[in-house]
């Protein structure tokens, strides 16, 4: 590429992102780091009436979590700032006034009211209204009303917006690094309002002022702004500027049925659709760094929604995402979010961790329990459970035998204890009290001589042996277990089982 790539993920602070958001600001930032670019973040908040408090550091906060935080941002190398659109709003009137000066927009002085009016006319004869070619020169504006009533309606503070003064009966041809060659017909397009009555631009007009002055190259954003690329092609037209390339990226679509993935999707089928929780006076909405989620985690399956590197591997790195990104590789047709998927990247995770730092996230939730356990033990403990695990959360469901035994046994498994059972745990008691060295290998390697010297079944003793200590066929290697609960717990527990069972 000719010149540097500067690709920026802008997003509104209206609320918490979306994790539909949090993909395009990942495929922006693999983008920038394939290419030895630069990534930035711009906040667009010009439409101050759906600001919220708080959105704009839950956006870079999600951001630095997953390990995609911008290189320039508000507070940050701020080489084009300020990078928050509020504190541009200043230099945005006057490219709106450039562009009614050079013919390519006008002032417009209708109401809401009097196009609320039209609108509903319109659908009373089946039709849509658009403000247009087809009806500006019969409208209240600066087309149709003199150059001196024009001057003088907004010398004396009328109201009104500048719209964009879209061209006639031409067909634009426009490419997309994704979509390839679109087709727009200029007749169909509305003349978008640029420049709003509170003296504010709209997020048009800033956007592509604030995409040229920051050196934009490419422009990568959700499909849902594919109708706007010509609107913004032709206003870079209209400015005499270069255009950077455009990428319009896939729906993220619902785990069932069709449409987009929505907060409503994520509440009925128990999974987050923000990266980090967000609490609002009606509620707390979950987030996946709260659910339990490594950010490396979510990051890999966000990646692999919607592209892929052209082999079946799955698993990647945010190192090998940068090295492999092509958004020649990015599909056309939206992408089906699957949470029980997104579960199997953060088990691939969990397996690959110290096993020192799961024992110091499951500690807390040890020791909430009332539990005092030795952390060396803690830690062979999350080792012996960490294969049946997805989340940290998941480990004392795993492990409580560990620590508390069983005051109950499963029923099923408990048609294993038969009538001979109890003679042969009590003789496995006596074989237990002879050894020494109570390491797992070694307990194995005993128990396991006994039961052949005396013909006796692996089953036999295995699985009754299990229920005692565990209170069902489940848990890891059985002599691990042993060998961290000790001696005198293992026989204790074998010992109520026999008077229990």
């Amino acid at each position: 590429m000719s010149k540097q790539v500067r690709v920026r993920f802008a997003p509104s602070p209206t609320g918490p992102l979306h994790i539909g958001g949090v993909r395009t600001a990942l495929f922006n930032y693999l983008f920038a780091k394939k290419h030895g670019g630069v990534f930035y973040l711009r906040i667009e908040d010009t439409d101050q009436n759906r600001f919220v408090p708080g959105a704009e550091q839950y956006i870079m906060e999600a951001l630095e979590w997953l390990g995609i935080a911008p290189s320039e941002t508000v507070g940050k190398n701020e080489k084009f700032g300020p990078y928050r659109q509020s504190e541009r709003k200043d230099l945005y009137k006057q490219y709106a006034d450039d562009l009614i000066n050079s013919g390519w927009a006008y002032y417009a002085f209708d109401s809401s009211e009097d196009l609320d009016q039209l609108r509903k006319n319109a659908e009373e004869e089946g039709k849509t209204f658009i403000y247009n070619h087809s009806v500006r020169e019969k409208l209240d504006n600066s087309l149709t009303n003199s150059a001196e009533k024009t001057a003088e309606r907004i010398g004396n503070g009328e109201d009104f917006v500048i719209r964009f003064k879209t061209p006639v009966n031409e067909i634009l041809e426009l490419k997309d690094i994704i979509r390839g060659d679109i087709k727009f017909d200029t007749n169909l397009l509305d003349d978008k309002v640029l420049f709003k009555s509170d003296g504010m631009p709209t997020y048009h007009l800033a956007n592509i002022v604030d995409d040229h002055l920051m050196e934009t190259s490419h422009v990568i954003r959700g499909e849902e702004w594919l109708p706007s690329m010509p609107l913004h092609v032709l206003l870079y037209r209209a400015f005499n500027w270069e255009a950077p390339e455009f990428a319009h990226l896939p729906l993220i679509l619902k785990p069932i049925g069709n449409g987009k993935l929505s907060k409503r999707d994520g509440d009925k089928m128990g999974f987050p659709v923000f990266p980090l929780e967000w609490k609002t006076d009606e509620g707390i909405s979950s987030g996946y760094r709260e659910k339990g989620f490594f950010p490396e985690a979510v990051v890999n399956f966000l990646a692999l929604l919607g592209w892929n590197d052209g082999t079946d591997k799955e698993l990647f790195s945010l190192k090998e995402l940068a090295e492999v990104f092509d958004l020649n590789r990015v599909h056309k047709a939206g992408a089906k979010f699957d949470p029980e998927k997104n579960k199997w990247f953060n088990h691939q995770y969990l397996i690959q961790q110290n096993d020192d730092d799961l024992a110091k996230a499951f500690a807390p939730i040890v020791y909430e329990k009332g539990v005092d356990v030795d952390y060396t033990t803690l830690v062979k403990i999350v080792a012996s459970i960490k294969e049946r695990a997805n989340f940290v959360s998941d480990f004392w469901e795993l492990s409580d035998f560990f620590f508390v035994a069983p005051t109950s046994y499963d029923e099923k498994a408990s048609k294993n204890w038969k009538e001979e059972t109890p003679g042969l745990m009590r003789n496995l008691i006596a074989v237990l009290n002879t050894i020494e060295d109570f390491t797992s290998v070694n307990i194995e390697t005993i128990v396991k001589e006994w039961m052949t010297q005396n013909e006796i079944g692996m089953g036999k003793v295995m699985q009754p042996f299990r229920l005692s200590l565990v209170g069902a066929l489940k848990g890891p290697h059985l002599f691990d277990i042993v060998e961290l609960i000790g001696k005198e717990e293992t026989i204790s527990r074998i010992e109520k089982a026999i008077e229990r069972l």
